[in-house]
C-alpha cells in the first residue's frame, strides 16, 4: 500500500510540474495532489515590511512618530511583520513572573494607528486552546465596527518575555491567510529562559507558506559570546516546531517554508578595536568594516546560517547609543570608558528561501532607545489558486 501511494505521488508531481512556471515546483502533499491536478495557478506579487526595534524597555510615549520606521510615507506594504526586543525591562519580575501585557498594547494601538491614519479599533480578545505543546495559544479577535473601513488587520501578535512580534496585513487579504501557528524557544538563563530566544509564526498566503522569527540572541563582546550566538540560533532552528496538521502535509521546521524571514537584536558585533572602528564609521566606511562584521563572517563561512541571506548593508551600526542623543556610548565623555561599547551592526533582517526580493534595507532615527530601528522591505511572489477549470 505505501509503495502504491509513492507511485501515485510520483505520477501526480509530474502532472503538477507541467502547470508550473516556476522552474523550481514547490512542495505539494499528496491529499492536495488530486485536487491541485484540475486546478490552474497563477502568481502575484505583495510587499512585505519586515521591522525590529531593541527598545530598551522604555514604553512608546504618546507623540511618538513610527511613519519613518513603517515606511507609510511611500507606498504601504500589504504586510507588516514588526518585532521588538526588551519591549519590557528584563529583570526577574518580567522574565519569571506573569506576563505583562499592558506594553504590548499599546505598541499595537500606536501601530495600527499609523497604519489607518486614525485611533486603533478597539479589540475583544478570546483564546482558544493550544494544539501543541510547544504552541502557544493563539488570539481570535474580533473588531468592533466602526464608521470608516481600516486597511489594516493585526492578524496575529505574541509576546514572550521582552519580545513581541505582531503582524499586520490588508484587510482585502484577512481570508487569504490561513493556518496561523506559533511556536517560542527560550534560549535564556539556563538554557530555556525567555530573556533570549525567539517567537516564530508560520501562515499559508494564499498557497504560499511564510516563516517570521523575532529572535533576541546572546549579547556580549567576546569570543566565546559569538559562540554562544551561534548556538541560540541552532537551537532555534532545531527546537521550533509548528503542528503538521490533521493530515500531515503542513511543514513543521523553519525552513521547510517557502517564504522565510529572521529579524532581531542578533546581536553579533565588529570584530575590531573601538578607536578603529569609531574612525571608520565617521568615514562611512562601512564595507571595510563590514569585512569584520560578526554575522558578515558567520553567513560567509557557515558556521550559522548557512544557506541565509541579507542584503547590502548601506547605514551606520544601529547600537549602542546614548539616550536621546545621536552619539555612541563613551564617544563624549571619557569617564564613561568602562561603560564603553563598540558600535556594531546588532540590528539585523536576513531571509532564506526562493521568491523573495529584499528592494529596500534601513534603519529609522528614533532616539527612544540606545538601539535604532531596522526595517526592510521585500517583494515576495505569492502562488494563487485558480477557479477549477474544465
Amino acid at each position: 500500500m505505501q509503495g502504491f501511494k509513492l507511485r501515485e505521488s510520483k505520477i501526480l508531481r509530474k502532472i503538477l510540474s507541467k502547470n508550473s512556471s516556476e522552474k523550481n515546483q514547490e512542495p505539494t502533499s499528496l491529499n492536495q495532489a488530486s485536487e491541485n491536478s484540475t486546478r490552474q495557478f497563477y502568481h502575484q506579487t505583495k510587499k512585505i515590511l519586515v521591522g525590529s526595534w531593541n527598545i530598551g524597555g522604555i514604553a512608546p510615549p504618546q507623540n511618538l512618530n513610527i511613519e519613518d520606521w513603517l515606511h507609510t510615507q511611500n507606498d504601504s506594504a500589504d504586510i507588516y511583520v514588526l518585532g521588538f526586543q526588551e519591549i519590557v525591562p528584563l529583570n526577574a519580575t518580567n522574565v519569571l513572573g506573569p506576563l505583562n501585557k499592558k506594553i504590548s498594547m499599546k505598541w499595537n494601538s500606536l501601530i495600527g494607528e499609523t497604519l489607518n491614519n486614525k485611533r486603533p479599533m478597539k479589540v475583544v480578545e478570546e483564546n482558544k486552546k493550544a494544539e501543541h505543546q510547544k504552541i502557544y495559544p493563539l488570539k481570535e479577535r474580533i473588531y468592533e465596527e466602526v464608521e470608516n473601513v481600516d486597511d489594516f488587520q493585526c492578524i496575529i501578535s505574541k509576546q514572550m518575555g521582552g519580545m513581541f512580534i505582531t503582524i499586520w496585513a490588508r484587510c482585502d487579504l484577512y481570508q487569504s491567510i490561513k493556518h496561523l501557528n506559533v511556536s517560542s524557544v527560550g534560549c535564556g538563563v539556563m538554557g530555556c529562559l525567555a530573556n533570549k530566544g525567539s517567537i516564530s509564526i508560520r501562515f499559508f498566503l494564499q498557497e504560499t507558506r511564510f516563516c517570521f522569527i523575532c529572535s533576541h540572541l546572546a549579547s556580549g563582546w567576546k569570543e566565546e559570546d559569538k559562540r554562544q550566538r551561534n548556538i541560540n540560533a541552532a537551537d532555534i532552528l532545531s527546537q521550533t516546531s509548528f503542528p503538521a496538521g490533521p493530515l500531515h502535509d503542513m511543514p513543521q521546521k523553519i525552513i521547510d517554508h517557502d517564504r522565510v524571514v529572521w529579524l532581531g537584536d542578533l546581536n553579533y558585533r565588529i570584530d575590531m578595536p573601538y578607536s578603529a572602528t569609531r574612525s571608520l564609521i565617521k568615514r562611512k566606511e562601512w564595507k571595510t568594516l563590514l569585512k569584520h562584521d560578526q554575522l558578515k563572517m558567520e553567513l560567509k563561512e557557515g558556521h550559522v546560517f548557512e544557506g541565509w541571506h541579507e542584503g547590502d548593508v548601506e547605514f551606520p551600526p544601529t547600537y549602542k547609543y546614548l539616550p536621546n542623543s545621536d552619539d555612541y556610548i563613551g564617544c563624549v565623555d571619557e569617564d564613561m570608558s568602562k561603560k564603553r561599547r563598540s558600535p556594531a551592526w546588532c540590528d539585523r533582517i536576513i531571509w532564506f528561501g526562493k521568491g523573495m526580493n529584499q528592494i529596500q534595507y534601513n534603519r529609522s532615527e528614533s532616539k527612544l532607545s540606545d538601539h535604532r530601528p531596522v526595517q526592510a522591505m521585500f517583494t515576495a511572489n505569492i502562488k494563487v489558486a485558480a477557479t477549477n477549470c474544465k
